[in-house]
């Protein structure tokens, strides 16, 4: 069987986006087992509500709800274990030193396939106030309003 190549996008967090600024972005691998894997494939995550933890200089993601695959009857795993993601020290120790000293979180913000391998995209976050989130609903509003606009005397 030929290796596929190319990037194709799984799942997405957009509720993040929401929630918080997202300051950095970093690839990482994921830790899965056979029948997550065929999961991941036919499309079964879920990242709403996740957030990454270290913990003994390794990187966890908590709250990703990988589906139990349909035919892996004894071999599905718990579909909320946390799983373990792959990075170098370095890059795990420097993102632990930014969490705990400027008060930001790490969240997952979309898991995709590239070449073959599962990858999860990590967004250093730093969360919204309540009239953070109304500014930027009012300011997507007013641009929504304007292209209206100008479509419409562009019809004209």
């Amino acid at each position: 069987m030929a290796k596929q190549t190319g990037v194709k996008q799984i799942a997405a967090n957009r509720k993040a986006f929401h929630d918080y600024y997202i300051l950095e972005k970093f690839e990482a691998g994921i830790e899965l087992f056979g029948t997550e894997v065929k999961s991941v494939r036919a499309g079964n995550v879920n990242l709403k509500d996740s957030f990454c933890t270290v913990k003994d200089g390794e990187l966890f993601a908590r709250g990703v709800h990988i589906s139990p695959y349909e035919k892996g009857n004894i071999f599905n795993r718990d579909p909320l274990r946390p799983k373990r993601l792959l990075m170098h020290k370095r890059e795990i120790a420097r993102l632990y030193a930014k969490i705990k000293q400027d008060g930001l979180t790490l969240v997952p913000l979309s898991v995709y396939l590239k070449d073959s391998l599962v990858k999860v995209e990590l967004g250093l976050a730093k969360g919204k106030k309540l009239y953070d989130k109304r500014d930027a609903a009012a300011a997507k509003d007013a641009t929504r309003e304007i292209s209206r606009t100008i479509k419409e005397r562009n019809r004209e």
